[in-house]
């Protein structure tokens, strides 16, 4: 799941050969049995899109001066289906980005696809892992072609909008946190007025923003690329992608890594995911501030970890009365301090710039809290990221619509993980009143000839909690679990450990998984 980021008035989430037979081949029987809201037909369609798309493969070429993807990372598009029940209907373009095998020939295993979250991510970055001698994936970079993409309604493909880019950054927000009735209704009406603009500039496309259809795009991109079989890494939001893809393609998957992992269960996707978010960001939050207080000698914010909560609820206060620099109010501040959360490489970068503050200076908390206006191109992308997560949260399942059951649940979390809890609310509320039908999501689980499955997770992950993790492995048979103990940090496998990176890179190179479920210690951990 993704990053989150100031919006509606609170911070939102902001909280990728030889053609053989196979590539042609239908989707295994797995993916229509027990169809629900035509997935027969979709199955059909896909399998349709899929053999077309394997007659055209792709134009691969120079990637455009603005994509900013260097050389020899070529660029093209694969065509598929708004509509996979209506295979012939109309179409968009998924973007596509690729950079060669750096092997042998004889090295060289196939493509490999990669999906960094979301909702809303792009994958497009992921060849750069080339360009830029990433020395944790150099070894996969010698069997596979990477392959990124952005998704559908995502970047370069065919992408959605809700509101004006500039207006959707532009702070200080109302603080998530309400004082009263009113704002509560202030922010209803917010959340409101978003899901009718996603419905007013996108409406088209909302009803078929899921991710099965995603899933579906990967399986026709797999066939544009001459793949039988799909060579998949999936991060966070990516693994509820990968899960998906390989309920309804079970017999199409050869390897498959899933990292930081989305809980798969109906009954979590995705209104219960988010309650369970706010638990585990209050959790990673607290060992944020107690390696803080650790460090008061360089950070000078308390050595206690209830003196730096004291600071946190201060500075919080201080910009509510007055934002900082007029642009970072709480919600900002919110925006600023979940990366500490979210990834342990952000602690002494986050703490640095509040103990600026504390100092008398807060510069560098406006310049990393604050909205550039001038930035155009990560303002619209900002925008349409957020598009897409609340477009495809909402159309992937049910949503309460009940305000009484949102302010109850929400009430009583508040009281003990207070961080991110109404920030989360308001940035999902718009589900409540959306626009486009909601499905009822896919049952994840083990189909004929799904492959193992490997499976990265940190205990104490706040985006995707650790939960999470055991669910999928239970529900793919066969599948292989590596815990990153005592660590916290989202999106491991892009982490330098070397237990966890030899592991991965023995699974992508060979698709042997150990006879058992594997514990590693944690990365090195940060320092001030």
């Amino acid at each position: 799941m993704r990053r989150r980021t100031a919006v509606l008035g609170s911070a939102g989430t902001l909280i990728a050969g030889t053609l053989v037979a196979g590539a042609l081949a239908a989707p295994a029987a797995g993916a229509a049995s027990g169809a629900r809201h035509g997935r027969d037909a979709e199955a059909a369609g896909v399998a349709v899109a899929a053999a077309q798309a394997a007659r055209a493969g792709i134009d691969w070429q120079d990637c455009p001066a603005d994509w900013g993807l260097e050389k020899p990372i070529q660029c093209g598009w694969v065509t598929v289906p708004v509509d996979y029940a209506e295979p012939y209907g109309k179409k968009i373009k998924i973007a596509v980005d690729r950079i060669a095998a750096t092997g042998t020939p004889a090295e060289r295993q196939g493509a490999l696809l990669y999906n960094p979250g979301g909702p809303g991510g792009s994958g497009l970055r992921f060849p750069r892992r080339v360009t830029t001698n990433n020395k944790i994936w150099a070894n996969a970079a010698k069997a596979y072609d990477f392959v990124g993409f952005d998704p559908r309604g995502v970047g370069k493909s065919a992408p959605i909008s809700c509101v004006d880019p500039t207006e959707f950054v532009k702070g200080p927000k109302p603080d998530p946190v309400p004082d009263s009735e009113a704002d509560k209704r202030a922010q209803r009406k917010l959340a409101a007025e978003y899901a009718a603009g996603c419905a007013e500039k996108s409406g088209d496309m909302l009803p078929h923003m899921t991710t099965p259809n995603t899933a579906r795009d990967l399986d026709v991109v797999r066939a544009a690329l001459g793949e039988r079989k799909l060579n998949f890494v999936g991060v966070s939001y990516g693994t509820y992608l990968g899960a998906v893809y390989g309920t309804l393609f079970p017999t199409h998957v050869r390897r498959m890594v899933l990292d930081s992992v989305v809980n798969p269960s109906t009954r979590s996707i995705w209104y219960e995911a988010n309650l369970g978010q706010d638990i585990a960001f209050e959790g990673r939050l607290t060992d944020w501030m107690t390696w803080v207080a650790k460090n008061d000698a360089a950070y000078h914010l308390g050595d206690t970890l209830a003196e730096v909560r004291g600071q946190w609820d201060a500075l919080r206060a201080a910009a509510k009365k007055a934002p900082l620099g007029g642009k970072v109010g709480p919600a900002e501040l919110i925006g600023f301090f979940q990366n500490a959360p979210y990834y342990d490489s952000m602690w002494a970068p986050v703490a640095e710039a509040w103990s600026a503050y504390a100092a008398g200076d807060p510069q560098p908390l406006v310049d990393n809290a604050a909205a550039d206006l001038t930035d155009t191109a990560g303002n619209i992308a900002a925008e349409n990221g957020n598009a897409v997560y609340t477009a495809v949260e909402c159309a992937d399942a049910p949503w309460p619509t009940s305000w009484k059951k949102w302010d109850r649940d929400n009430s009583r979390l508040h009281e003990q993980y207070p961080f991110m809890t109404w920030a989360n609310a308001w940035m999902n509320l718009p589900c409540a009143t959306w626009k486009a039908p909601s499905r009822k999501p896919v049952q994840v689980g083990t189909g004929k000839g799904l492959p193992p499955v490997l499976i990265t997770q940190a205990e104490r992950d706040a985006a995707t909690p650790y939960e999470g993790a055991v669910e999928l492995h239970k529900r793919f048979k066969g599948s292989r679990l590596i815990t990153e103990k005592d660590a916290g940090s989202h999106g491991i496998t892009n982490l330098a450990n070397p237990c966890l990176n030899t592991k991965v890179e023995a699974y992508l190179l060979t698709g042997k998984v150990d006879a058992t479920d594997q514990t590693c210690a944690p990365h090195a951990a940060p320092q001030p």
